[in-house]
């Protein structure tokens, strides 16, 4: 794009990538502090692939779809068997 003096605008995007775990820990407070069962609630959208298990509050469901569910599972995993 250039602007009105015909020199070129830059435009910067910062990358907001989180992390599969911050993701899931956002998720998990949105769930919660709308009265669901943070755990149920996840399991069920891992199984199934149905966002609507996910709240869109504090936009939980769009952050969670941000990551495919066997990363989701893997990083489960990780975290699980490490201790």
């Amino acid at each position: 794009m250039v602007d009105k003096n015909g020199e070129t605008l830059r435009y910067h995007i910062e990358n907001e990538s989180k992390t599969a775990r911050e993701i899931l820990m956002a998720v998990y407070e949105a769930l919660s502090e709308k009265g669901y069962n943070p755990i149920n609630q996840i399991v069920g959208y891992i199984l199934s692939g149905d966002p609507t298990y996910i709240t869109s509050h504090k936009n939980a469901r769009n952050l969670i779809r941000k990551i495919e569910r066997d990363e989701l599972v893997e990083e489960l995993l990780k975290e699980y068997l490490s201790k």
